[in-house]
C-alpha cells in the first residue's frame, strides 16, 4: 500500500526514509512497501531486497516467522505474542495497541547485536488496521553497560562474600545490598533480615539511629559525626569522607564486644557518592589485653608507693604529694597541718617480744591511723617506727585534736605475744601548722621537733610546735 503525500505536499515515504532511527512498513497483506536506509544499514540488508515482499522475516531470523509488525496486522493477543517473545515484550505505555520488545540477534554485526523494536498499527480514518510500522534501535552498548554492571556487582559481591572481615554495603537510599557471612557471624543478624531494608541498626543499637556508613553516605561532618560518636571516632587518614570508630556494644556475645569499625563513601564513575561500604572487627581482646595492663601498672604503681608491712604510702610518695598540698594550700590561703608519730620505747617491745612482734605494733598503729582519718587526709610510714599524717584544711588547733584521738585509742590497743603475754604500746606525736614560708622538709622538721619534744615531756602525748 503506497503512502499517499499530505496535502502540504510532504512526503510520508521521505519523512520514514530520512529518519535516523531504522524503521519499516507493511501494509495489510503484510508486505513491505517502506524501508528506510538506516534499517538497511541496521539489518545488513538492502531496501531493493525488501519492498513489495513478505520476506521481512529473511532480515531478522533464520527461518520463515511473523516479526512483530506482522503480528500486530494480524490483531495478535498478548498470548500469541508471548509465543514469539516470550519474557522479551511488553505493551506500549505511549501508543495504544502497540508492543515493544528487546532480543539478541546473534546475525547481526561482529558478534550479533542487541535491539530495542517497537511495532504499532497504521489506521485509515475508518479506524481499520491497514499496515504497521516498525523501528529499531540498536542497544547493544546499553546491554553491555548492564552486563559489565551486573559482572562488577558480582564481583564486588564476591570480595565482600569472602572476606573475614565483617563487611555491609547501603546503597544510595540507605538500603543494604550486601551482608557478608563475617558479619552475620559477628552481629548475629542473617543477611536475609537486613538486605533490602533501612533496618541496619537493628543489628547494633536498641532505637532507630544511623550507623556510620549512614552518616558517610549523608555527608556528614564531624560536629554531626559527634553527637553519635563522641569522644570515640575520628576521620579516615586513609579515605576522604571516610570516618573510623571503635565502641562497645554490650548486647554482642556474651558481655558484650568491643568494635573497630570504618566506613567510607562508594562513588560512581563522575565522583559522586551511591553508596557506603563500613566494615567491622572484634577487638575486645585487645582491649582486655589493655585494661589488663592498665590495671596491673597502676596495680604496680600502687605498690611502689605503698609500705608493704602497714599499708600505708611510703615516703618516697609523701614527698611528691607534700610538695602539692603545700603549694595548694599557699595558693588558695587555706590552712594546713603536718603531724610526725614516733612509738615509743620501740627498741624495748623489739628486745623483750622479737621483731615479728614489734612489726605488729606497727601495723596496729597504722590501723589506728587509718580509721582515724577524715577522707582528705593521708598517712605514710615515714621510716622505722616514724609516721607522717598529713591533714588539708586543719589549723594547728584541729590538727592537736586529731592527733590527740589518735594516741589515745593507740594507748588502748593490746596486742598477744607468741608466749601468751600481752603488752601494749604508745606514741608520741608532734603537730606543725605550715607557715607562708615553709617547705616540706621545714615543715616536717619542724613537726618532728615537736615530737620529740613530747617524748622528752615524758612520752604519750602531743605536742604543738611553737607550744612553750
Amino acid at each position: 500500500m503506497p503512502m499517499t503525500p499530505r496535502g502540504d505536499g510532504v512526503d510520508p515515504a521521505q519523512l520514514v526514509d530520512g529518519n535516523p532511527v531504522a524503521t519499516f512498513v507493511i501494509d495489510a497483506q503484510h508486505r513491505v512497501i517502506q524501508w528506510n536506509r538506516a534499517c538497511a544499514l541496521l539489518t545488513g540488508v538492502p531496501a531493493a531486497e525488501m519492498i513489495g515482499t513478505t520476506e521481512q522475516w529473511r532480515a531478522f531470523y533464520a527461518e520463515p516467522r511473523p516479526i512483530l509488525a506482522d503480528l500486530i496486522i494480524d490483531g495478535a493477543l498478548e498470548g500469541e505474542v508471548d509465543q514469539f517473545y516470550r519474557g522479551k515484550f511488553r505493551r506500549s505505555s505511549l501508543i495504544d495497541g502497540a508492543y515493544e520488545a528487546e532480543d539478541y540477534f546473534s546475525n547481526f554485526g561482529d558478534g550479533g547485536r542487541w535491539l530495542f523494536f517497537t511495532a504499532a498499527a497504521i489506521r485509515n480514518a475508518a479506524g481499520e488496521i491497514v499496515g504497521a510500522i516498525e523501528t529499531l534501535q540498536d542497544v547493544t552498548e546499553r546491554r553491555r553497560a548492564e552486563a559489565a554492571l551486573r559482572d562488577s556487582e558480582a564481583h564486588l559481591a564476591q570480595i565482600v562474600d569472602g572476606t573475614s572481615v565483617a563487611t555491609l554495603v547501603i546503597d544510595a537510599r540507605h538500603q543494604v545490598t550486601h551482608w557478608n557471612h563475617a558479619c552475620e557471624v559477628l552481629t548475629g543478624t542473617p543477611a536475609r533480615k537486613v538486605i533490602g531494608t533501612n533496618n541496619q541498626w537493628k543489628a547494633f543499637y536498641p532505637t532507630a539511629r544511623p550507623i556510620m556508613a549512614d552518616l558517610v553516605l549523608d555527608g556528614a561532618g564531624e560536629n554531626t559525626v559527634d553527637r553519635f560518636y563522641h569522644g570515640r571516632f575520628r576521620p579516615s587518614v586513609l579515605v576522604l569522607g571516610g570516618y573510623e570508630a571503635e565502641d562497645f556494644f554490650p548486647h554482642f556475645g556474651e558481655g558484650g564486644r568491643w568494635l573497630f569499625f570504618t566506613a567510607a563513601p562508594l562513588r560512581n564513575a563522575s565522583g559522586e557518592v551511591v553508596g557506603a561500604i563500613e566494615t567491622l572487627q572484634d577487638v575486645s581482646e585487645r582491649r582486655r589485653a589493655e585494661e589488663a595492663l592498665r590495671e596491673s601498672e597502676e596495680r604496680y604503681r600502687r605498690l611502689s608507693l605503698i609500705d608493704s608491712l602497714t599499708g600505708l604510702y611510703n615516703s618516697r610518695y609523701l614527698h611528691e604529694r607534700l610538695a602539692g598540698e603545700l603549694e595548694r594550700a599557699a595558693r588558695y590561703r587555706r590552712p594546713f597541718s603536718l603531724l610526725v608519730l614516733d612509738c615509743d620505747n620501740f627498741k624495748q617491745v623489739n628486745d623483750s617480744y622479737g621483731h615479728v612482734e614489734g612489726d605488729k605494733v606497727l601495723q596496729a598503729l597504722a590501723a589506728v591511723i587509718g580509721q582515724g582519718l577524715r577522707r582528705t587526709d593521708s598517712a605514710y610510714r615515714y621510716g622505722g617506727e616514724e609516721f607522717v599524717i598529713l591533714l588539708p584544711e586543719a589549723n594547728g588547733e584541729a590538727a592537736f585534736v586529731l592527733a590527740e584521738r589518735l594516741r589515745a585509742a593507740f594507748a588502748e590497743v593490746r596486742l598477744k605475744a607468741a608466749d601468751g603475754r600481752t603488752f601494749g604500746c604508745t606514741v608520741s606525736i608532734g603537730v606543725a601548722e605550715q607557715r607562708l614560708d615553709d617547705s616540706g622538709e621545714a615543715l616536717i622538721r619542724r613537726a618532728d621537733e615537736a615530737c620529740y619534744a613530747a617524748k622528752g615531756a615524758g612520752k604519750n602525748r602531743v605536742v604543738l610546735q611553737g607550744e612553750p
